[in-house]
């Protein structure tokens, strides 16, 4: 994959300007607004009742009429950061990604996933047992959102049958669906994470390890200690064939092969594991297809859109503005430059993507809004891309798995007739991977 830059449109930008940010807070605010209006009226789903991508629009045609430039001038600003080869990878890349995710799904593969891994859990781990699954899930599939909404029905069963806490299980199944989210290569949190901050997939993937692999093994420690019942789990029927499009998937992208060449076989093999093990026709297959890329409609849009209200804003000096904000308090914490000065602008990348995360309750759109800030604080001060990248995508999953209104939360409180409060506050693995991480980035010696 080539080296991804951010949009820079072709009119010299701005000094730097509070001014020029007004847009994004317009942004903002309708979205927050909207959301804490319809949770005052106990509207399902609050924070999701106004699209983002609805949301957005009046904050470019702000930005366009904050332009200096001639409208005309203005505009094409905002299609050259649209049409700017990053938004445009990304974009494809979520579409590949959500029609490998409906076509493994549409054959059985989730399916044959969760039986494999339901075959292999010894009867007095089940905490830990279901916290695998969905990490595995996750991981393969891209998405949390699909693999609460498949494991967490099979959990809430056994949970009755095994009497296990419905708040502890559906915090090891949260738990493993955003350990998957954020580690997964065909995440659309990855996608937005490596193509803002220019690095590849697999050298994310590893970086991501160093934070994911502590914070999961004590995880899995602290689900094992867990009070937690006994229940024999039926025999179930594996059928491997249906779980090796994920594995491939998985061991091709780590291997360094083109994203959209891992993608691309992974649909095939999808397509042909329903053919040989069912009925599945080539109609079928292309219908799930399309599916999938109308499922990822919302955020190839929003990415458009964000990418062209970037490049104005970047044109009008507001991310020149929070960029030097955040300069100063480096500069206030840390030396002026050395390991300091990386550690502070690290924690200050962590910080930017977790409040606009706690905001806009999506991580990848907040990773998509504050990709620009930081990749140029990550170029002055030293961040490797891929560590820059997997600090985005690291704090964005732990936001989104600590907020109650995010979707996530929304999503298993209603399979488990919890309040999301409740199922956040089980959310070990994010809580321990805040720590984790943290700790990392304030130790860890750079070279």
């Amino acid at each position: 994959m080539t080296k991804a830059t951010s949009p820079v449109p072709t009119a010299v930008n701005s000094p730097a300007s509070f001014v020029a940010l007004l847009p994004l807070f317009l942004f903002l605010g309708l979205f927050i607004g909207a959301g804490l209006y319809f949770q005052s009226q106990d509207v399902d789903y609050a924070f999701y009742q106004l699209p983002s991508v609805i949301a957005i629009l009046p904050a470019i045609v702000l930005a366009v009429l904050l332009s200096k430039q001639h409208i005309n001038n203005a505009i094409e600003t905002f299609i050259e950061g649209i049409g700017h080869s990053n938004i445009i990878a990304m974009c494809l890349i979520y579409l590949l990604a959500g029609a490998f995710a409906a076509v493994a799904k549409a054959t059985g593969g989730v399916d044959a996933t969760v039986a494999l891994g339901l075959s292999f859990i010894p009867s007095n781990l089940l905490l830990p047992g279901f916290f695998v699954i969905a990490a595995f899930i996750a991981t393969s599939m891209g998405t949390s959102m699909g693999t609460i909404a498949a494991v967490a029905p099979v959990a809430l069963g056994v949970a009755d049958q095994a009497q296990i806490d419905y708040a502890l299980m559906a915090g090891a199944v949260m738990s493993g669906a955003l350990f998957g989210d954020n580690l997964s290569i065909i995440s659309d949190t990855t996608i937005a994470a490596t193509r803002t901050q220019g690095c590849e997939m697999k050298d994310k993937f590893r970086e991501n390890l160093v934070f994911a692999i502590p914070a999961s093994i004590l995880t899995l420690i602290a689900f094992s200690f867990a009070g937690q019942g006994h229940a024999d789990i039926a025999a179930q029927d594996i059928e491997i064939l249906k779980v090796l499009p994920y594995l491939t998937i998985l061991v091709l992208a780590v291997a360094g092969l083109n994203v959209f060449v891992v993608l691309s076989l992974g649909i095939v093999l999808a397509g042909m594991t329903g053919v040989l093990s069912s009925d599945y026709s080539f109609i079928q297959f292309g219908n799930d297809i399309y599916t999938g890329f109308t499922n990822m409609q919302e955020i190839f849009i929003l990415s458009m859109l964000v990418g062209g209200l970037a490049a104005l804003m970047q044109q009008q000096g507001g991310l020149t503005f929070v960029s030097n904000q955040i300069e100063r308090l480096i500069k206030r914490f840390s030396k002026a430059n050395g390991e300091a000065s990386t550690r502070a602008a690290e924690l200050g990348m962590a910080a930017i993507v977790a409040a606009t995360n706690t905001c806009v309750a999506n991580n990848t759109v907040s990773i998509v809004v504050t990709g620009d800030i930081a990749k140029e604080l990550a170029e002055k001060h030293g961040v490797p891309p891929k560590r820059a990248a997997s600090i985005l995508d690291i704090f964005a999953c732990i936001i989104q798995g600590l907020i109650p209104h995010g979707a996530q939360a929304l999503l298993i409180a209603s399979v488990f007739t919890i309040s999301p409060l409740t199922a956040v506050s089980n959310a070990w693995y994010c809580m321990i991977l805040a720590v984790t991480a943290v700790t990392i980035v304030i130790f860890r010696k750079r070279v």
